[in-house]
């Protein structure tokens, strides 16, 4: 989210699951169908980009 939306980490960890789906919403292959971010994706983000929180 920093690089997305330029949110520092403890904006990323206040936000709800609705917020950031608001901002990932736009985030869509529409060639691939605009499936948008599922969970799955969203997790592979947050593993390739750690904000260094446990």
């Amino acid at each position: 989210m920093a690089r997305i939306a330029g949110w520092r980490p403890e904006e990323f960890w206040a936000a709800t699951p609705a917020d950031v789906a608001a901002v990932l919403g736009g985030w869509r292959d529409e060639e691939a169908g605009g499936a948008g971010v599922d969970r799955a994706a969203l997790g592979a983000m947050m593993e390739s980009f750690p904000d260094g929180r446990v």
